[in-house]
């Protein structure tokens, strides 16, 4: 739990810096062709972190509680493909408020942190279940939360030096 609980801190730490690393008045700027700018980035981020699943309905979890672990790893931090984000967590076009954007994911990833530390992560979440892979256990939940924060991370360091 102690690895969990230092890659959801260094998760935090790297987005927020990638996002400071950013001016503010490039921040809702498109950086490429077929890109979002670094407002929607954070806007998607922010929305995908269902910090209340964790705290919704749960059940005894008749597996290995990690079996996820491991696929999501594979599919979110493998930077060569890129992937469609679901229409749920589609961003607004913005503008997007910088300043804001660091509170909220701050407060956000705090709560995330805390719940790894006072949860029991073998629990299977029923509130929400993930495309593809179905519902996960508060563990699986907490690891995506580390890996797709990453790849958004790598996402924004490439926005930046477009933008620069």
């Amino acid at each position: 739990m102690n690895n969990l609980v230092a890659e959801l801190e260094e998760a935090k730490s790297g987005i927020l810096k990638a996002v400071a690393a950013i001016s503010r008045d490039k921040f809702n700027t498109v950086p490429f062709k077929d890109s979002w700018t670094a407002g929607q980035v954070s806007d998607h981020l922010l929305q995908s972190l269902g910090v209340d699943v964790l705290y919704g309905t749960t059940e005894t979890t008749d597996r290995a509680p990690d079996q996820n672990v491991a696929p999501l790893a594979s599919a979110f931090l493998d930077f060569t493909i890129k992937m469609k984000s679901p229409d749920f967590i589609l961003p607004g076009d913005g503008p997007h408020d910088q300043q804001a954007f660091l509170t909220d994911f701050d407060n956000t990833f705090n709560k995330l942190i805390t719940a790894a530390k006072t949860l029991d992560l073998s629990q299977t979440c029923l509130d929400f279940k993930m495309p593809v892979m179905g519902a996960l256990t508060r563990l699986e939940f907490l690891w995506f939360y580390v890996f797709h924060t990453k790849r958004h991370t790598n996402q924004l360091q490439n926005i930046a030096k477009a933008l620069a």
